[in-house]
């Protein structure tokens, strides 16, 4: 299905033929006539398959055919980075409307704060906020969302994940109830289930590729001990011309060293964690969109909220805590119908974990032999008391 078919206000159909929009993903293809006629929509679909674009457009066209200077949508993100990913598609999609945007996301500086205030007194068409950082403003009382049309949950699984379910009910409580709601999750777990029940009427469903990466991603895995996982990087990446990797790890401690490494091997890295200030993770990750940078190594907040196209190469350095995370992280290659590699470093206390993905997914990841030079694996038991623990929902 092409976008010209959906007959969208000519503004918006003028920013996405200068976009380069031309055929609608499937989700874009059930979810915008569905939006279009205002009717509630839970929608399952996994990462990288359009649905930005499949609750954006059909929002941004009825603000086209009837334009408003007061607060028309709320759409409530997980993460920060979620956040400005939005953002930053709104603005490519509005740019010959009038439509306003703002988000809303944190941080320590009170600037930051006293902007955000002026966006939401002022009422900005559409609000992208993170949970915690909008529940603060409503709480100083100058938010006023008795205009909203239309509210939206974008990675609502991983919302529920990281604790928001309680933030996410006390902020629908502001809003008008004769609205338009509209769940995105990659998951359907029972929770989702139960929170669009408490949040949507007589929705639409929408359910596509549940849990499984994108057909472009050629998986393959290694049996590397930790003693062995940063040579194997070394080797996979020194010589090598992809234009772009990324490099998952289970901790900010972890992604640290690692980055250090890399650069004692003059290997092109960054690094993306929760030490760092919102300014510094946006600077990263503008070097790595600009490819000034070519390995970017993050824990689990990119795993769901970067939005770049070209990454050829996803690594796994350790094995997700959750089956579901491992096919967001492996979703951040292959986008857009682009196909790409993602392999996954797998020691010796993390393949029952590993098995449990390969069950997910419904296929056998390919095992690849370590290349001769690797020195042999050191297996080193932690005490007891020591060993991994669940890691919280929702830290990193």
């Amino acid at each position: 299905m092409q976008f010209t078919d959906f007959n969208f206000h000519p503004t918006l159909g003028e920013s996405l033929e200068t976009m380069g929009f031309e055929t609608a993903t499937p989700i874009q293809e059930q979810a915008i006539p569905i939006i279009l006629n205002n009717t509630d929509l839970i929608a399952c679909a996994q990462t990288g398959t359009g649905k930005t674009a499949a609750f954006l457009l059909p929002i941004l066209n009825k603000l086209c055919e009837h334009p408003t200077e007061t607060t028309n949508t709320l759409i409530v993100v997980p993460t920060r980075e979620l956040a400005l990913q939005i953002d930053q598609v709104l603005q490519g999609f509005s740019y010959f409307t009038s439509v306003s945007s703002i988000a809303i996301y944190g941080g320590s500086d009170g600037s930051v704060f006293d902007i955000e205030r002026k966006a939401l007194e002022t009422q900005a068409n559409v609000i992208i906020a993170t949970p915690g950082r909008l529940i603060a403003h409503l709480n100083m009382g100058y938010v006023k969302f008795d205009s909203i049309r239309h509210f939206i949950l974008d990675e609502a699984d991983r919302m529920l994940d990281m604790g928001f379910v309680d933030d996410i009910i006390k902020i629908s409580s502001y809003l008008p109830k004769e609205r338009q709601t509209l769940m995105f999750s990659a998951t359907m777990p029972p929770k989702i289930r139960e929170l669009a029940k408490r949040l949507l009427t007589q929705p639409e469903q929408i359910n596509i590729a549940i849990s499984k990466p994108a057909e472009g991603v050629l998986q393959a895995c290694y049996m590397a001990e930790d003693n062995q996982k940063n040579a194997l990087i070394r080797s996979l990446l020194t010589g090598k011309d992809y234009l772009s990797v990324l490099i998952f790890s289970g901790t900010k401690l972890g992604v640290k060293e690692l980055v250090r490494d890399l650069k004692h091997a003059r290997l092109s890295a960054g690094a993306i964690h929760s030490d760092l200030e919102q300014t510094e993770r946006e600077e990263v990750l503008r070097q790595f969109r600009n490819h000034d940078i070519k390995i970017l190594v993050a824990t689990d907040i990119l795993s769901r909220g970067i939005d770049i196209d070209d990454i050829g190469l996803v690594i796994n350095y350790d094995v997700p805590g959750d089956a579901e995370d491992y096919v967001h992280r492996v979703g951040r290659t292959a986008r857009a119908e682009a196909t790409g590699v993602a392999i996954t470093f797998v020691n010796h206390r993390d393949r029952n974990r590993f098995k449990r993905i390969e069950e997910l997914i419904e296929m056998k990841v390919h095992r690849l032999q370590l290349p001769p030079d690797i020195a042999p694996a050191v297996i080193r038991e932690q005490p007891r008391n020591d060993r991994r623990k669940p890691r919280p929902k929702g830290r990193r």
